[in-house]
C-alpha cells in the first residue's frame, strides 16, 4: 500500500503549470473538502478561482472527484465550471477511471490533488496517476477525522516527507 504522495504543498495555488508540464501532466483530478474549500462549504477557498484560471490558460484539464453525493458536488463544481464525479468511492479505482474517461486522458497524464492520504493519495497511487498532497485548509472536529489525521501525521513523519518531492 502506497500512501505517500509524489509531492506536497501547503495549498493548491502552489501547484504550477510548469511543474505539471515537467511531469507530463495534462489533467488534474481535484478533491473538494479541505482541498478547494473548507469541509461542506459551498464557496471555493480564497485564490482557487485565480488558480483554476491559470491552469486553464496553460491547457490543464480538470475534474472534481468526491466521495460526497451529487447534491453536494454538483453545485460546487458548477461554480468552478468543472465536470465532476460524485460518489467516487475513493480510494477505489472506479472513480479515478471515470475521471480519466471523462477527460479523455490516460492515467500517466493525470494527477490527483487532495488532502487525505487514505482516500485521495492512496487511491490515486493505486490508479497509477501522480499524486499531490495539500495541507487541509481546516482541521475537522469530528473524532473519526481526528484519528485519521493523527495516523496520517505519523505516516508522513515515518516517511520524512517535506515540502516538494518526497524522499
Amino acid at each position: 500500500m502506497n500512501f505517500y504522495p509524489q509531492y506536497m504543498v501547503k495549498c493548491v495555488d502552489e501547484i504550477t503549470p510548469e511543474h505539471l508540464q515537467k511531469w507530463g501532466i495534462r489533467g488534474l483530478i481535484l478533491d473538494i473538502d479541505n482541498t478547494l474549500t473548507t469541509h461542506d462549504n459551498p464557496v471555493p477557498g480564497q485564490g482557487v478561482a485565480l488558480w483554476l484560471k491559470q491552469m486553464r490558460d496553460n491547457g490543464v484539464q480538470m475534474i472534481v472527484l468526491s466521495n460526497n453525493t451529487a447534491q453536494r458536488v454538483e453545485p460546487f463544481a458548477k461554480i468552478l465550471g468543472l465536470p465532476f464525479v460524485a460518489n467516487g468511492k475513493k480510494p477505489l479505482k472506479s472513480g479515478y477511471l471515470r475521471c480519466s474517461k471523462a477527460l479523455g486522458l490516460p492515467r500517466d497524464q493525470l494527477c490527483m490533488v487532495g488532502d487525505q492520504l487514505f482516500t485521495d493519495i492512496w487511491g490515486g497511487n493505486c490508479f497509477g496517476c501522480k499524486t499531490i498532497l495539500v495541507e487541509p485548509i481546516q482541521l475537522e472536529s469530528m473524532p473519526f477525522f481526528k484519528v485519521k489525521r493523527f495516523l496520517e501525521k505519523q505516516l508522513l513523519k515515518k516517511k520524512k516527507c517535506e515540502r516538494g518531492e518526497t524522499k
